[in-house]
């Protein structure tokens, strides 16, 4: 089947494809895709034009009467806030020129820089070259009729295995197979995706029993580091509480919205990406894959963290605290997370992007990739140079964070994570599925 013989619709709200279908479609995606996580960000405004997120999902189907087969969660950017893939300079180097970097598209989780499938599929389509094409040719249209401007680029954001083979399916070999001269080089083509790597961090759970277990696999000075940080916040009379549920009350949300907005504001001027109606929307569509943490000094709430998780997996998202304690931030967000995660027997926790603090509490590096195509071959070259002088770097950063890990020399060989020169498959997590603060 040639890709003119597919249905592609362009779709600016959630609510044009039903539920069911959508959720059938994510099925073992991860909460970040689902239905009701979307449709929260859409219905609250979060995600619209004003927000310069707006909407603009692809729907595949085989036929023309055909159910949708394949769903792509995609937006109109027109800046580049709440994303975590950093491309502000290249923004910039298009308004030196007289060029517009706005709109671009992207696939993407808004404010999630959290790895998952882009591609929510029944199994019926696969992304080939020619059907990427035409998407592409597809989104490029309908930002001309609907906008009246020029589309300047696709990015795809934070894409799992299997997505990114099919995106770089048209002659980029796996990173794996390459040597680092030959991952440094993507300028052979114009006509194929850039793939850029960063670094995350994140816990596996090596079957632990509790959190003196995990403790247990720690050097004797880094294991010690932690329980007299956890012994001080203990004896100031910090406690902590945990909200799932049919137990994350009004007043639990209201105290952890509370946290959230007043963080955001004394750190960046504005009280947060998302509104109150986004996490009110939320507690009602999918309280029982949220966790908050609420911290409690001498019976005073002083913070909150926000979490989600699956039967896999627990992933940190939003942090606020009214009060700044010593050791606050580690304990609500980190230990009481690796603890949930032990007691629920989940494989993995994500605390979020960024901070290198999260090495020397047990969380271990990992690559996250996302790929680019810039629609002007020049700027497209530019970026190709750009990337293949930055890869080097993040292999870099990679084996010294992975260097720096608190791990006892007997646990060392238990690790998921290896030291290596260069991205490749066996440090890449499959099951990545992750703060913004």
């Amino acid at each position: 089947m040639t890709a003119s013989n597919y249905r592609i619709t362009i779709i600016d709200s959630i609510e044009q494809i039903s539920k069911e279908r959508w959720q059938y479609l994510a099925k073992e995606s991860g909460p970040f895709v689902s239905y009701e996580f979307l449709h929260a960000l859409e219905r609250s405004g979060s995600c619209s034009n004003e927000s310069g997120w707006q909407p603009c999902h692809i729907a595949i189907a085989k036929g023309q009467h055909e159910a949708v087969n394949l769903v792509i969660p995609g937006y109109l950017k027109t800046h580049s806030y709440g994303e975590y893939v950093f491309d502000h300079a290249w923004a910039n180097a298009y308004a030196q020129h007289g060029l517009d970097y706005y709109p671009k598209w992207i696939s993407a989780i808004p404010f999630t820089p959290v790895t998952g499938s882009r591609l929510l599929s029944d199994g019926h389509i696969a992304l080939t070259p020619s059907l990427l094409s035409e998407l592409e040719n597809t989104l490029t249209a309908h930002v001309e009729s609907v906008f009246g401007e020029a589309l300047s680029s696709f990015h795809w954001l934070f894409p799992n295995e299997s997505t990114s083979a099919q995106i770089t399916s048209s002659g980029t070999p796996k990173a794996n197979d390459l040597s680092i001269e030959q991952l440094r080089d993507q300028s052979d083509t114009l006509n194929r995706y850039l793939t850029r790597y960063a670094v995350q961090f994140q816990w596996h759970n090596y079957g632990y029993g509790d959190f003196d277990d995990f403790l247990n696999a720690l050097t004797s000075r880094k294991r010690k580091d932690i329980k007299k940080s956890r012994r001080k916040l203990n004896e100031q009379g910090v406690r902590f509480t945990h909200h799932t549920g049919n137990e994350i009350s009004p007043e639990t949300l209201q105290f952890f919205t509370k946290c959230y907005k007043a963080t955001y504001l004394k750190r960046s001027g504005h009280v947060g990406y998302l509104n109150d109606a986004f996490f009110e929307q939320l507690v009602e569509s999918m309280s029982d894959n949220m966790l908050i943490v609420t911290a409690i000094e001498n019976e005073v709430a002083v913070a909150s963290a926000l979490f989600f998780y699956d039967e896999t997996g627990l992933y940190g998202r939003y942090w606020g605290a009214l009060k700044k304690i010593d050791g606050l931030h580690f304990a609500c967000c980190y230990f009481e997370g690796i603890e949930f995660a032990i007691e629920k027997k989940l494989s993995l926790f994500n605390p979020g992007t960024q901070g290198e603090h999260k090495i020397l509490r047990g969380f271990e590096p990992i690559y996250c990739r996302s790929h680019h195509k810039l629609q002007h071959p020049s700027f497209h070259t530019a970026v190709a140079d750009f990337l293949q002088r930055e890869t080097p770097h993040i292999a870099s950063y990679f084996n010294q964070a992975r260097n720096a890990l608190p791990f006892n020399k007997e646990f060392v060989p238990t690790l998921k994570t290896t030291s290596v020169t260069a991205p490749n498959d066996d440090t890449y997590n499959h099951n990545e599925k992750n703060d913004e603060i």
